[in-house]
């Protein structure tokens, strides 16, 4: 089975929070993962064993659909009350025929109805991304993306990085799948004909800073603080 190689396009967000804030931050907020409707550790009982920079991996995935089909369909129209048939395409079209109660409600002088039955010739084509967190979830993505956010040299940060980089779980393959399946709408009945094409954009990989703080608490319970480093919040 041949393997597929996509085009991939990196971006590293900048890094808004140095480590001696992320600590304080920390240290404020230590004791929340010991929290329980009972009790609630004591700052001094939770200690930080370790605070690291990691890059998180958040994926992008953009594209378009496009669908050409025809459909039976039927279109109503308003004709005068002494036409009793139209002729289209030559094809015959007689009027609707009117119930009692219709008949009594408008009078003679009332609209005739006449149904055409034809074909619409249905073209779509619909587009959007979605993004994914490093586990692989859906995400709406909340950081702006420019020249002033992201890093200039995003491969030289990485490769510095390199033991802290957490790649997203979810395949380009997948990713690119569940996109053409959101943008494709089911197919109408009645239908022939059909065309279709999705038409993969761009896949992006954007690496997120996080500050991840490891603690100890009471009773050797371990605890996780998460803090992202470019909106300078606990996660």
């Amino acid at each position: 089975m041949t393997k597929i190689t996509y085009d991939v396009k990196t971006l590293v967000l900048k890094k808004n929070l140095e480590e001696n804030d992320a600590m304080y931050m920390v240290d404020q907020k230590k004791t929340k993962p010991f929290k329980s409707l009972l009790s609630r550790a004591k700052k001094e009982d939770v200690q930080v064993q370790s605070l690291k920079l990691n890059y998180e991996c958040i994926l992008m995935i953009s594209g378009k659909y496009i669908a050409d089909y025809f459909k039976k369909a039927t279109h109503s129209i308003s004709v005068n009350s002494n036409i009793r048939e139209i002729i289209l395409g030559g094809r015959v079209f007689p009027i609707r025929s009117k119930s009692k109660l219709q008949k009594a409600f408008v009078g003679k002088r009332g609209k005739n109805k006449i149904d055409l039955k034809l074909e619409e010739h249905i073209f779509v084509e619909e587009e959007d991304e979605l993004a994914f967190d490093q586990n692989g979830r859906d995400l709406k993505f909340p950081f702006k993306i420019n020249s002033k956010t992201t890093e200039h040299y995003p491969k030289r940060i990485l490769e510095k990085n390199n033991a802290n980089i957490k790649k997203s779980q979810i395949s380009y393959y997948d990713a690119i799948k569940k996109l053409e399946s959101q943008l494709k709408q089911p197919l109408e009945e009645n239908t022939r004909d059909l065309t279709e094409e999705f038409v993969l954009r761009e896949i992006t990989e954007i690496y997120v800073p996080i500050f991840e703080a490891r603690l100890v608490g009471p009773k050797g319970k371990a605890g996780i603080i998460r803090i992202d480093a470019v909106r300078k919040k606990i996660l």
